[in-house]
């Protein structure tokens, strides 16, 4: 134990040193930090640790994903297909109607029930069919799948709403799922929420729908027609066929861009189903207007000159450059599945946030100090050992934090503090172990070798179960929970490290230049 190979010296002295440069740009004024991330090449350290909400300040949303309008819909989807296939097949039916769970129908002639069976069943198979003697149908869908449709919904939200927070320049925002239907959106720095609750709370579903020009402006709607209100023309609604031509999930891609008169427009492109969808419909209805409908509200309605084969259009709409960076946002997310509705908001402020470092920052100070002043008394020169091995590991825990652009929470901050108690833990086993081997009457070398040698076991196995605690923390626990479980991990690979390694070489390069024939531990 007393020698180690040259291949671990320097692989220990070139972490010490990389551990050393990645941790110093957290201890550096926040102008110095900022030149570093824009001036220095990416591979050179200058990544700090990222704050999180209950340090820096910021904003706090939950959100209620409405599943029931989807569900709705998608049960309206299933009775039109329904309409549409026993038409087909010459199946007379009356009195259809979607629910909340399914849909239902009478058949006129109850022989055609087995027809009617492998019709309906095709619409949705994991629904359940009831066909009754007397012609009257039900098409269920049980629990379990509409728990896998609301998980699904939610699932897709929070993917969208993910993707239009990172799109607004927000930086770690902790975007995760609470119970069935919630969603929890925590914003660090962002003092006024309130664009960011635009942003995330509108649905963004956009269709080109073609304009029902028999009822235009105000004439009578047919069943196959709906009257949408005008963004153009405030107060105005306008007639669109109820069929979507091309649906905003078919867009790649939206960006804020100016027509050739310098006015702000929304430049799009489709996927090649999208592209030949668009070129089709365009083609086949010259002269006609084309309603490009934005969460029910017609925001344009051209129309067609010309048909349109390349895939990419423009929208123009009169926007403020604003307006059309925020909705080419909201193309590029995509459309939620559901509308998100605010139900709980609370704000921190970056006063409140600074005490809590502060308060952070003492705390870990104070733990510092009284080990380093407690390893001196009890262990000497050992104990000054031990307590650089401890600043190196501080060096280290905060070096992996900031290439890992891991979140520092309060919860954090007192992981970082159980580490230090449990980084000179590990030295304490073996200086202790040290001590026994000395009262036992061996000589200094064969002390300290058997000491680190016999110790080892009981070193990795407590800290292979703290370890394992923590790694059980972060599976199942949450937010605050998973930022305790992260610094804890990190702390105890990176004490295991600076005890083991860092002070076992001061040790034997104190031994092999003093040859110490008693030792006063």
């Amino acid at each position: 134990m007393l020698h180690i190979e040259k291949w671990k010296i320097v692989l220990s002295l070139i972490l010490t040193v990389l551990g050393i440069a990645y941790a110093v740009p957290n201890a550096l004024p926040q102008a110095q930090r900022n030149w570093m991330e824009q001036h220095m090449p990416s591979w050179m350290p200058h990544k700090t640790v990222n704050l999180g909400l209950d340090l820096r300040g910021g904003s706090h949303l939950l959100l209620q994903a409405d599943t029931r309008a989807v569900i709705a819909e998608h049960m309206s989807t299933m009775a039109d297909g329904a309409r549409k296939d026993l038409r087909e097949a010459g199946i007379g039916y009356t009195d259809m109607s979607a629910n909340a769970s399914g849909i239902s129908l009478r058949l006129r002639d109850p022989a055609t029930r087995d027809a009617a069976y492998k019709i309906l069943h095709k619409i949705d198979d994991r629904a359940d069919v009831n066909i009754a003697s007397d012609g009257g149908v039900t098409v269920t869908v049980g629990d379990k799948e509409m728990s896998d449709i609301k998980a699904q919904i939610l699932n897709q939200s929070i993917e969208i709403v993910r993707r239009r927070v990172d799109e607004s320049g927000t930086k770690e925002p902790l975007i995760q799922r609470q119970g069935d239907d919630r969603i929890v959106v925590q914003l660090p720095g962002v003092d006024d929420p309130e664009q960011i609750k635009a942003l995330i709370g509108k649905t963004a579903k956009m269709t080109f729908q073609l304009v029902d020009e028999t009822a235009g402006f105000a004439g009578p709607v047919s069943p196959s027609s709906v009257r949408l209100p005008m963004r153009e023309r405030p107060g105005t609604t306008v007639a669109v066929n109820k069929r979507v031509m091309v649906s905003g999930e078919m867009l790649l891609d939206a960006q804020p861009s100016f027509d050739q008169q310098g006015t702000p427009v929304v430049s799009f492109r489709f996927d090649a189903l999208g592209s030949k969808r668009f070129c089709d419909v365009t083609r086949d209805n010259v002269g006609k207007p084309f309603g490009i409908v934005l969460d029910n509200v017609v925001i344009s309605a051209p129309v067609i000159r010309d048909a349109i084969c390349g895939g990419r259009g423009q929208i123009s709409c009169n926007f403020t450059v604003e307006e059309a960076n925020q909705l080419a946002l909201l193309l590029r997310a995509g459309a939620l599945p559901a509308p998100l509705n605010v139900i709980e908001e609370r704000s921190v402020g970056p006063t409140l946030g600074s005490d809590s470092v502060e308060m952070g920052k003492k705390a870990t100070a104070y733990a510092l100090i009284a080990i380093v002043i407690l390893m001196v008394l009890y262990y000497g020169l050992f104990g000054m050992f031990a307590n650089v091995a401890l600043l190196l590991n501080m060096c280290f825990l905060f070096a992996l934090l900031s290439i890992l652009q891991a979140t520092l929470t309060l919860p954090g901050i007192a992981g970082i503090i159980l580490t230090i108690g449990m980084a000179v833990d590990t030295n304490v086993l073996i200086y202790e172990r040290i001590r026994e081997e000395i009262r036992h009457g061996r000589t200094v070398l064969s002390a300290i070798d058997t000491g680190y040698r016999q110790a080892m076991s009981t070193v990795v196995d407590a800290n292979v179960t703290t370890l394992i605690v923590a790694l059980i923390l972060f599976s199942f626990g949450t937010g605050p929970v998973k930022g305790f479980a992260v610094s804890m991990s990190l702390g105890i690979i990176t004490s295991m490290f600076s005890a083991i390694m860092l002070t076992r070489l001061m040790v034997i390069t104190w031994l092999r230049k003093t040859r110490p024939a008693t030792l006063d531990l």
